[in-house]
């Protein structure tokens, strides 16, 4: 099969989020101008750069209620501050309760029973009990086709990892069972990993 995006797929669910995947989660929580705090997963997300260590997730859609993007892109365009937050599979039910399009109003925290923390370096909530969380200053937002498709970078300032989750010096996802986003409705956890040496390395 092959297929042109613009012209569609003729298919009864649209692949390419499944062939793009698995994906990390990355768990955003921001806190308004105003004060309102907010958490949302999003899995368009990924590490882009070690020194100094930046991330980036993109957010693909918009709500009425947020003048063309969504809470969590409207709080860091006002505070310029943001964290991410690891996902476990023990805390697959409340992240997906925080997906919903819920009134910007809502403290997605409160909504679903996350325990929240302060950070350290920025003002801004985080997951408590996250198994990591990166503590992050807005370097650009940028803007792609599509719409309300904005596509957010930061350097990370802070990480918090919590102690359970190390092995022998090593941040171990088969600790706490990794989630990751697939396509269409389904989610993939982390259990078994290997171990590749690249060429040249001792």
């Amino acid at each position: 099969m092959y297929y042109e995006p613009k012209n569609g797929h003729g298919l009864p669910h649209n692949p390419f989020n499944a062939i793009v995947s698995p994906r990390p989660i990355g768990w955003i929580s921001t806190r308004g101008a105003d004060g309102q705090d907010n958490l949302a997963p999003y899995s368009f997300f990924n590490a882009v750069a070690y020194e100094p260590p930046q991330v980036m997730f993109s957010s693909t859609s918009a709500k009425p209620d947020r003048d063309g993007t969504k809470d969590t892109v409207a709080h860091i365009r006002e505070t310029g501050v943001f964290a991410v937050n690891i996902v476990e599979f023990a805390d697959r039910d409340v992240m997906n309760q925080t997906s919903g399009p819920w009134d910007k109003g809502t403290d997605e925290f409160t909504l679903a029973g996350v325990p929240k923390a302060e950070c350290t370096q920025i003002p801004c909530p985080r997951v408590a009990n996250a198994p990591a969380s990166l503590e992050c200053k807005l370097t650009e937002i940028v803007s792609l086709p599509g719409g309300a498709t904005f596509a957010v970078f930061g350097e990370v300032v802070g990480v918090h990892l919590r102690d359970d989750c190390m092995t022998d010096g090593y941040f171990d996802v088969t600790k706490f069972g990794m989630l990751a986003r697939m396509g269409y409705q389904d989610y993939a956890v982390i259990q078994d990993t290997f171990t590749l040496k690249r060429p040249g390395q001792s």
